[in-house]
């Protein structure tokens, strides 16, 4: 029974090796020089632009078991499997800009989603204010 055991921790590794890999790029992408851009000089001023970034990353691995070792034929059974996935924004939320008279820094506004939020708080008021006057009509009976 250890020689199944062990030859199926052989076989998994390399797939827990490449997620290890894949979750140290997903931190290497996530540095510093990743979210500052390198300046852009025009003659006394240069510009720098910072983002923000949010990304994910899961994945998982699974295993079975049975009377025989993975490479016999005897069908009395074995099994591994694995899988993952992930996934990296980024967008720019402002710009710093150096020169002569200081430094500036300078938000970069989203217009989508200063309109999400507005609609979204419009409707929570809405279904707040609708429960109040059921609640109350409730009460005046």
């Amino acid at each position: 029974m250890n020689n199944n055991l062990n030859t199926f921790v052989k076989e998994t590794i390399p797939n827990q090796e490449q997620a290890n890999e894949l979750m140290g790029k997903l931190f290497t992408a996530a540095q510093p020089e990743s979210l500052f851009t390198k300046p852009t000089v025009q003659g006394d001023y240069a510009v720098i632009m910072a983002s923000e970034m949010m990304g994910g990353l899961g994945y998982g691995f699974g295993g079975g078991g049975g009377g025989s070792a993975p490479d016999e034929e005897d069908g009395s059974g074995f099994g591994g499997g694995g899988g993952g996935g992930g996934s990296m924004m980024a967008r720019p939320v402002a710009a710093i800009s150096v020169g002569p008279d200081g430094v500036r820094v300078e938000p970069i506004v989203d217009p989508t989603k200063i309109a999400i939020a507005f609609f979204t708080s419009m409707a929570a008021m809405f279904i707040t204010l609708r429960r109040i006057n059921r609640q109350a009509a409730e009460w005046n009976k």
